[in-house]
């Protein structure tokens, strides 16, 4: 669990050849790694607008739930102010009986 991990030697680089005074040594040029191709996203007029639109939409659609949610936030504290009042009169016409 703890012993290194070599790599195999067929993986290691080959040893250079032994040059001589009249033969030149040429090494192959080492093999450049291919990046894979991303696909490029065009923007024309038509997605630019369909963006838009599509974020305006998102946009109106987020501000009418919160509209809604706090509208219901707001008549649900009227209406149990209005409770709490009522009942307090209710409870004050029994007490001076």
């Amino acid at each position: 669990m703890f012993t290194p991990k070599y790599p195999t030697p067929d993986t290691a680089p080959p040893p250079a050849p032994a040059s001589t005074a009249n033969t030149p040594v040429t090494s192959a040029p080492a093999p450049v790694p291919q990046t894979p191709a991303r696909p490029t996203i065009q923007l024309t007029p038509g997605t630019v607008v369909a963006l838009v639109g599509g974020g305006t939409a998102v946009v109106l659609v987020v501000g009418a739930v919160l509209v809604s949610l706090l509208l219901a936030v707001a008549i649900t504290g009227v209406s149990v102010a209005l409770v709490a009042v009522v009942l307090r009169l209710l409870l004050k016409d029994l007490h001076n009986r």
